[in-house]
């Protein structure tokens, strides 16, 4: 099973720090690093709009519990955006690569 973990972080510098970690650590098999994108939220009682990188982790459910705990150690942001998708399908070969990066011991 192919997951989907979507993360926003305050720029690209931290973004690219992040995912090259969990790429070393075999948590993810890859990050895909999207700069430009613009969140407007509701943040302690306060309206905010900010500028963002997004990042787009791919893993595995087996994996995620860990991806989760670590991500959160690696993020500047006190409440990290950390939201996982299940894919509803992926091609055959793409599946098996990203569950062999990810094999955590």
């Amino acid at each position: 099973m192919v997951l989907l973990v979507f993360c926003n972080f305050p720029d690209e510098r931290a973004a690219h720090a992040a995912t090259t970690c969990l790429v070393e650590e075999r948590l993810v098999a890859c990050g895909t690093i999207l700069p430009g994108v613009r969140s407007v939220y509701v943040w302690e009682g306060k309206m905010e709009d900010a500028a963002e990188v997004m990042v787009i982790f791919k893993t595995t459910g087996p994996v995620y519990a860990k991806l989760e705990k670590r991500l959160r150690t690696l993020h500047p942001y006190k409440n990290p955006e950390i939201v996982a998708i299940e894919a509803g399908a992926a091609s055959r070969p793409y599946a098996a690569w990203v569950a062999a990066a990810t094999q955590v011991s």
